[in-house]
Parts: structure tokens; C-alpha cells; sequence
């Protein structure tokens, strides 16, 4: 079954948030029932890859406001290294950015 018919069918057979729990139910019950089930039902028409992104897409929405944000690998990699140039002293000093930014400015 896609994605987003078993999305469309949960929502269409509750009669209130037991089909899953958290902010998004939160976010999805104040949306008028209609209007969810005209955008599923439109969305459960296209594409297969476009659906997963689409499914993605309100993940990452969630997550940007109501969760945690998670480093992919190379994030984290990168975290790492700027960690380890901070406590090696290779990141430039207060000073040294200044005077940068004041010999570009003029």
C-alpha cells in the first residue's frame, strides 16, 4: 500500500488522535479534516518517489519545530573537526577577525 493511502485511510477511519500520538497529531488536528483528506487525496495520485518526499518533507517540518535535530554523518564529522581546530588554537582570534573585516571595509 503507498505511503500515503495508508496515511489517508488511518486519518479517515479515527474519530480523534488515537492514530498516532505527539505535535503532529497536534499540527494535523488543526487543520480542518476536509482540507487533510483534499491534500491526501491529492497527493496519494502522484508518484511514488514523490510521495516519500513529500512524507520527508513534513518530517523535516516536524522536527524543525517541535523535535531535535539530528547531525547526519557528515555534519557530525564536521562538528568534530571544528571542535578539534578550537581546542588545537587554529581558529582565528577576535582581533585577527577584526582586522579583516576593517581593511576590507573601506
Amino acid at each position: 500500500m503507498r505511503v500515503v493511502s495508508f496515511l489517508l485511510q488511518a486519518w479517515r477511519t479515527s474519530t480523534d488522535a488515537s492514530i498516532a500520538s505527539g505535535p503532529a497529531i497536534a499540527t494535523v488536528l488543526s487543520m480542518t479534516r476536509q482540507g487533510l483528506e483534499l491534500l491526501l487525496e491529492r497527493v496519494s495520485a502522484w508518484p511514488e518517489e514523490a510521495q516519500e518526499e513529500f512524507v520527508k518533507s513534513v518530517s523535516d517540518i516536524e522536527t524543525k519545530h517541535f523535535g531535535v535535530y539530528r547531525l547526519n554523518d557528515e555534519e557530525r564529522d564536521a562538528v568534530r573537526r571544528g571542535l578539534t581546530d578550537m581546542r588545537e588554537g587554529k581558529l582565528a582570534t577576535d582581533e585577527a577577525v577584526a582586522a579583516v573585516f576593517n581593511r576590507y571595509r573601506a
